[in-house]
């Protein structure tokens, strides 16, 4: 079962599943409200689902702020339920987690054992997800942290950057905050390719982001550069940009655990940034 099928990850692994010897079922919350535990074991049972890939989330950061109750049904709650039905039931569960679990105030990459300090809602309920489902501590599970996704499914930078940089002749974006995208369609087939090597008694973290550092400037020059947009990119400071949530200023994700233990090789930023583009037929 792959929950949040029309969120950008979830809509990847859709597309990818045709390649893969899996009998799927996608669901979102008009077809299954994860929050409600009995309505999950009911379709779980029904079902004999025996792996669930978890990509549901409450991902309106700065919503999240005045929105606390249901950022937590989802991030936290649905995942409690999951996890408990998959220690009962003997189930894989997959859970997708974020780099705002960090307060960003690290100086090199955050490996997974890293002291988490969420700064906002969004991160405070996506961590007490992840530690209810280490305390439940399904057999088979795993938590997958990872930052910046696009995808082109979705809204997302990316294509936000290319519908701006078509209208306006410059735009400021933030370069004092640093990280690595995450092209969305590496994650899903990351996630499907790994399915037969989970095998753990406790639940384990990896993180997950495309290779390479950058800043949010960075990633929008690089685009404009691409799809060959004639919009100037300025350079300004958080603080010139003031959002709801704070946002962790570095967030750089150490992939080196689940490249070692699950034997994945991860793609360089641009590269999989070229492939979106072409998706997206923005690619000039």
């Amino acid at each position: 079962m792959v929950t949040g099928v029309n969120g950008q990850l979830g809509s990847e692994i859709r597309e990818l599943s045709s390649g893969y010897k899996y009998n799927f079922y996608f669901t979102d919350s008009s077809v299954l409200d994860i929050t409600d535990f009995a309505k999950v074991k009911e379709f779980l049972e029904a079902n004999k689902i025996d792996i669930i890939i978890n990509c549901a989330a409450y991902t309106a950061v700065d919503k999240a702020e005045e929105d606390e109750v249901n950022a937590d049904r989802v991030n936290h709650l649905a995942v409690e339920n999951l996890a408990t039905i998959a220690k009962d039931r003997n189930i894989k569960l997959i859970h997708v987690s974020t780099d705002y679990i960090f307060d960003g105030k690290n100086f090199k990459p955050y490996i997974e054992d890293d002291i988490t300090n969420p700064t906002g809602v969004y991160g405070k309920t996506k961590l007490d997800g992840e530690n209810a489902m280490r305390e439940i501590t399904p057999k088979n599970s795993i938590i997958i942290r990872t930052s910046w996704v696009y995808s082109s499914f979705g809204d997302n930078f990316v294509k936000t950057m290319l519908c701006l940089g078509k209208e306006r002749d410059s735009l400021g974006v933030i370069f004092d905050q640093t990280g690595t995208p995450t092209y969305a369609r590496d994650l899903a087939k990351a996630i499907l390719d790994i399915l037969p090597n989970i095998t753990n008694d406790r639940v384990e973290i990896y993180n997950y982001s495309n290779e390479g550092v950058l800043s949010w400037y960075d990633f929008a020059r690089e685009i404009m550069k691409m799809a060959k947009i004639h919009c100037k990119i300025n350079p300004i400071e958080t603080k010139d940009y003031p959002t709801q949530a704070k946002r962790p200023y570095y967030s750089v994700l150490n992939k080196s655990k689940i490249k070692k233990e699950l034997k994945l090789t991860i793609p360089y930023w641009k590269d999989s940034l070229d492939e979106c583009l072409r998706k997206l037929g923005d690619r000039r």
